[in-house]
């Protein structure tokens, strides 16, 4: 029997699996459209690109279920959070990294591998036999998305994402601006200063908000719809929902004090989170957009302390593709239909890169045992990747099945424990107890089988 696994898309999805299946034995061919098919989020050929912000959100294992999922795919040797870590940035209580040294470890890593290889050429077909992980991601070609639509009886599989621009950092006005991290985050002065914070005024806000709506936006192409993923809504599709809205979102005002102004309280506040190890580069946090790029200038140009800015990427919108994994999958994460092909990553309707990797983390490793003829069971639904595959492959209901960040909202409830905002600290800290106690015995379980 051929023990190959074929793994098509090289993200964070398909970089994890291939890690994974390979230091359990495993052959694994990589396949890879890009450099040869370029994308419209994509600037480079490597493997594991950021293309969107380069944080893995909160590193917080005890209080937070991205920060527990980091917990989890260190504890399985992932090669993601190995090499997050390596190249990890000051963020407060985040895990940001330098996005360029980032990929190139994961691509060195890989191919560097005697398990892996990579074939750089576009696959736009369902494979009819061999071992397969589809791992395409948000980007997945025309070609094989009309494929995977075809076998799947799905109508349309996309829904758009946008992109937040990044500043130069030496174009931004510190004169007015300040660094500082929500509530000091961080146990580091590096930690504590992670972000800069720009001002506004409520007359600034309002001006703002008229410019923002006014602004000319991208149009969308006959036949296609927009349906965002809300915790990744375009800042202006925001402010179309209220006037306040951004004041309680990604412009909120609370945990900063401006040292240039100290007793006088911003009205809103627009932070900016180092892109780069060298601090040369800040993306404005939350601020993914539709605007056209003429009109991303003239607006973001109103924040204070931007109104000198060069910006070294403006934002964009891209599509982002997945299927309906409720009804299209088994708990293997193999497609019903057709079981030598399994899904991982953000087509199966997970979000963020971390949920991404997550899942490649898992459909590797249950394909590689399930091809050395000894079977994974399910992880425990009380861990966080138990929590996250059981909402996508039954979990979630099918008619409104929409992306899903892992949340503790996924998790089974402990008996016994208070709810509500006040007993949320030890609620959760619960959750991370049992989670942590129910993956290290399944990962043990999973070791013990791979080294028969």
């Amino acid at each position: 029997m051929d023990k190959t696994l074929h793994i098509i898309g090289g993200g964070m999805a398909g970089s994890e699996a291939a890690w994974q299946a390979a230091n359990m034995g495993l052959r694994v061919v990589i396949h890879e459209m890009r450099p040869k098919v370029a994308t419209f989020a994509h600037r480079t050929g490597h493997l594991a690109e950021m293309v969107c912000s380069n944080s893995f959100r909160s590193d917080d294992d005890e209080q937070n279920a991205v920060g527990l999922l980091h917990w989890e795919m260190r504890a399985a040797g992932g090669l993601i959070m190995e090499m997050a870590q390596k190249h990890r940035l000051p963020a407060g209580g985040a895990l940001a990294v330098d996005r360029d040294p980032f990929a190139e470890s994961v691509t060195a890593a890989l191919t560097a591998h005697p398990n892996v290889s990579v074939d750089y050429n576009e696959i736009t077909t369902l494979p009819d036999t061999g071992h397969w992980i589809i791992a395409t991601g948000p980007l997945t070609s025309e070609g094989l998305g009309r494929a995977i639509a075809a076998e799947t009886g799905t109508d349309a599989l996309a829904f758009f994402d946008a992109i937040a621009p990044i500043v130069y950092a030496d174009t931004i006005d510190m004169s007015i601006a300040w660094e500082q991290s929500r509530y000091d985050k961080g146990e580091t002065e590096a930690e504590q200063k992670a972000y800069i914070n720009c001002p506004m005024t409520k007359d600034q806000y309002e001006a703002f908000i008229d410019s923002l709506l006014a602004a000319d936006k991208t149009e969308f192409h006959e036949g296609e719809t927009a349906g965002y993923f809300d915790g990744c809504l375009p800042i202006e599709v925001m402010a179309e929902r209220g006037r306040e809205t951004l004041r309680f979102g990604p412009m909120k005002p609370v945990g900063l004090t401006n040292p240039h102004q100290p007793d006088k309280k911003p009205y809103a506040v627009v932070q900016l989170r180092r892109d780069n190890a060298l601090g040369t580069l800040y993306n404005i946090v939350g601020f993914q957009t539709k605007m056209k790029y003429g009109a991303q200038t003239a607006v973001f140009k109103m924040i204070p302390g931007l109104q000198d800015a060069s910006f070294a990427r403006l934002g964009g919108i891209h599509r982002n593709t997945f299927i309906n994994s409720p009804t299209l999958l088994d708990d293997q994460m193999r497609l019903r239909s057709r079981p030598h092909i399994r899904f991982a990553g953000q087509i199966t309707g997970v979000e963020g890169y971390v949920e991404s990797a997550a899942m490649g983390l898992l459909a590797g490793r249950m394909a590689a045992a399930e091809i050395l003829g000894h079977p994974l069971i399910s992880p425990p639904q009380d861990s966080a990747m138990g929590a996250l595959i059981h909402h996508i492959t039954g979990g979630a209901e099918a008619k409104t099945f929409q992306p899903m960040n892992v949340n503790f909202g996924l998790f089974r409830p402990i008996d016994g424990l208070k709810g509500g905002r006040r007993g949320r600290k030890d609620r959760y800290k619960a959750y991370t107890d049992r989670a942590k106690a129910a993956w290290t015995e399944w990962l043990a379980g999973s070791n013990a089988m791979a080294a028969q």
